[in-house]
């Protein structure tokens, strides 16, 4: 160990031997002081970024030295570094711009792809809730109850159900529901008004130590704007008898603190024969306060409550024969309603300049029922085989970390620290058989869940110059506890489980234009209660090993190209099947991956971007032929051109593609892939904007989810295996004006 320390200091001298120190300040035109801002010495390849007083200092730096200053949203700034800037604090003062490519710099502290969606998210906002998770790169979502059901995901050659192998969260809060009464992970974001959102940061593969439980595929986490810059009240109106109003209005605009109100109501019929008689309320409040340098807090609360039917998944053999249309419905009693309010804290304490203690805590109430018909007569050629899917409940956790970047610290070093829980009560957690949402046949599961996560993480950076060294370690504890209220007599089982996760992440900064990376980490994702405590705890927090290998590549000032080749491998795991109450083996898995992106700034108006992504995906302990992983999107694709701020014009026209790909284990049913693109254009004039917004441009008839399924129809003597499919919306226009003031 000694020896390795003295091979980094001699490195760290030998590799940049000057030592001097160059310190400043950067705010705006108005004096504000601007935190995060990246500073960047092209000479060496050190690199920093301000505190929350706007002030920085870098290291390892001479006369002579050229350096960029970066943020999104103002100019770019080069500066070369004098002899008296080394012996006096530098002020900078740095001019508001559109977002754009120019101010993206890379260096190995800056999460640049997360950079590059904020522009994304910039130049194309997001026009509903179902576009939230579509502007994660390479994710592909989709919708098969009714729109009040969360999404069903994919990313990386994972159908991720609603959330089981990617970790969602919305301003620290975690949105992934443990042990669920519809499946683990179960993730629904529909909580969230879009017009709030101010960027998104997002990470795939499990390489951060600071995110652990369902951080296999990756993580990505929402942030919520602070202010307002205008209030706006905004109406939509559509076909399939669409309706949406949103309003946002600042409620408190200070020196140190500000609040704003935001609200909307969703109604939408859809294109269905049976109406879905959709309705969604959300409200949502938010105060700030701050004093640069010394805290910020933010405190958010927020509700939404939704109800819907739906016509759930239909087969392809009632479309063919002509017994119902690709919008019809085999049982039409399917639906739902579900609600959750939040609470949420979060505070910063900036102990000196450097040095800073974080905390966020939060409490969620939950209330879902869920009505599904997957089978039709299969197991009940009477009544049905519908099933009915509740829960209440009680979420609450807390988070501390304390982080410390003082240019003290040896070899460029920071690091930060965390300490955190998360409980989950859930109530009368239940699965049954049901008839026309309101006859109880059986109960199949029926129970009390408490689940409670501790944990701890370290998280360091070793800024060699060009390199930047991360070592990582999470440490997670859970307790799971289930009490089964079907048995006559008290029945209560325990479980608890430790599991460590190292990290190790390198960046090097090749140049101003180029940076490669290597990212190596293990993660995993917890199991339902109710499989923990059938398996006495044995082989229940299936671990993920994965490595990514990229580089980032920035020619000039209007391209930006991005690669990356991936593996992960995944450990056995027990799912447990929340629509049959059984415990289902995946077996082991291996994935590998290349995703590719490109976005082009061909204007200040004109920008555009695509990705594409490959993944091979089979189990490891199938033989050849047999080994398929149902649903695993194999090749996909999102892109677009966007159009912004043109003689008051602004819109986009975007694309997704998934290709065809296995829905069992042979690949002898094919759940076929599809190519949809939207359109939607914007006119402002003085303080009003019109605009319409067109899903599915060009009417393509396609299937947004399709699953294997063996069903019975009420006239089949016997089942049949065959797809599943929900039919994806055609040409969807609606109308919308927005007031701001």
């Amino acid at each position: 160990m000694k020896r390795i320390l003295i091979f980094i200091f001699l490195f760290h001298g030998i590799g940049f031997g000057q030592n001097e120190i160059f310190t400043g300040q950067i705010t705006d035109i108005d004096g504000n002081p601007l935190e995060d801002v990246a500073i960047y010495d092209s000479s060496t390849g050190f690199h920093t970024h301000t505190n929350s007083i706007g002030e920085f200092t870098l290291k390892n730096v001479s006369a002579g030295d050229v350096i960029s200053i970066t943020f999104l949203g103002f100019e770019r700034l080069e500066y070369t570094i004098t002899r008296e800037d080394l012996s006096a604090k530098k002020f900078f003062q740095l001019k508001e711009a559109s977002f754009s490519l120019d101010q993206i710099v890379l260096n190995g502290n800056r999460n640049v792809l997360s950079e590059i969606t904020r522009i994304d998210l910039k130049t194309n906002p997001v026009k509903s809730s179902q576009e939230i998770l579509r502007k994660v790169p390479g994710l592909i979502i989709g919708q098969h109850a009714g729109g009040g059901k969360a999404e069903q995901i994919f990313l990386r050659g994972f159908d991720l159900d609603h959330g089981t192998d990617i970790s969602l969260s919305v301003d620290g809060m975690p949105v992934n529901m443990v042990s669920h009464a519809h499946g683990q992970g179960y993730s629904d974001l529909h909580f969230l008004i879009p017009e709030t959102i101010k960027n998104i940061e997002f990470g795939k593969g499990p390489y951060y130590a600071d995110n652990g439980n369902f951080t296999t595929a990756g993580f990505v986490n929402f942030r919520t704007k602070e202010k307002l810059d205008q209030n706006m009240v905004s109406f939509e109106l559509g076909q399939f008898n669409t309706k949406r109003l949103v309003g946002m209005m600042k409620v408190l605009d200070r020196e140190f603190s500000n609040a704003y109100i935001a609200s909307s109501l969703n109604l939408f019929d859809g294109p269905f024969e049976s109406p879905q008689n959709f309705n969604r309320f959300n409200i949502m409040g938010k105060y700030n306060y701050s004093i640069p340098g010394d805290e910020d807090l933010s405190l958010t609360i927020s509700h939404f409550q939704s109800k819907w039917d739906a016509s759930g998944q239909i087969p392809e053999r009632a479309v063919e024969n002509g017994s119902i249309t690709r919008f019809g419905a085999i049982d039409d009693t399917e639906g739902g309603n579900t609600s959750r309010t939040n609470l949420q804290a979060n505070h910063t304490r900036f102990l000196s300049n450097n040095r800073k203690l974080k905390t966020r805590a939060f409490y969620s109430h939950y209330d879902f029922e869920l009505y599904s018909n997957f089978t039709f007569f299969l197991e009940d050629p009477v009544n049905g085989d519908q099933i009915k899917q509740m829960e209440h409940r009680n979420i609450l956790g807390a988070e501390t970390v304390f982080q410390n970047e003082k240019p003290e610290l040896p070899l460029d070093m920071d690091y930060s620290v965390g300490l955190g829980f998360r409980y989950d009560d859930s109530n009368l957690n239940e699965l049954s058989r049901t008839k026309n949402r309101d006859k109880l046949l059986e109960r199949l599961a029926f129970g009390n869940i408490d689940e409670t996560n501790l944990y701890t993480f370290l998280n360091t950076n070793f800024n060699l110059g060009k390199l930047l060294i991360n070592p990582g370690l999470r440490l997670d504890y859970f307790k799971f506890d289930y009490e089964d209220l079907i048995t006559e007599t008290y029945d209560n089982k325990s479980e608890d489980k430790v599991f460590l996760s190292p990290k190790l992440n390198f960046n090097y900064t090749a140049s101003n234009d180029l940076q490669l990376y290597l990212k190596t980490g293990i993660g995993f994702h917890s199991n339902d209660t109710r499989v923990v405590v059938q398996r006495n705890g044995e082989e229940i927090l299936p671990a993920a090993y994965g490595a990514d290998i990229g580089l980032i590549y920035k020619p000039n000032s209007r391209w930006i190209f991005n690669t990356a080749a991936w593996l992960l491998y995944l450990d056995q795991e027990f799912v447990y099947v929340g629509d049959a109450a059984i415990i289902e083996p995946s077996g082991k898995t291996r994935r590998l991956g290349l995703d590719l992106g490109a976005r082009y700034q061909a204007t200040d108006w004109l920008y555009l971007y695509s990705d594409l992504n490959y993944t091979y995906a089979r189990s490891t302990e199938e033989p050849s032929g047999e080994d398929y992983i149902p649903l695993a999107p194999e090749f996909t694709s999102s892109g677009g051109i966007a159009l912004e701020n043109l003689s008051g014009f602004s819109g986009s026209w975007s694309y997704r593609y998934i290709n065809d790909r296995p829905a069992n284990e042979d690949f002898s049913i094919t759940a076929e892939g599809y190519f949809v693109a939207d359109l939607n254009l914007n006119y402002r004039f003085d303080n009003v904007e019109l605009g319409f917004i067109v899903e599915n441009l060009f009417d393509t008839e396609w299937n947004e989810t399709q699953f294997a399924t063996e069903s019975r129809l009420s006239n089949e003597p016997t089942p049949v295996e065959e797809i599943h499919f929900t039919p994806g919306t055609p040409f969807f226009i609606r109308g919308k004006v927005s007031f701001y003031f």
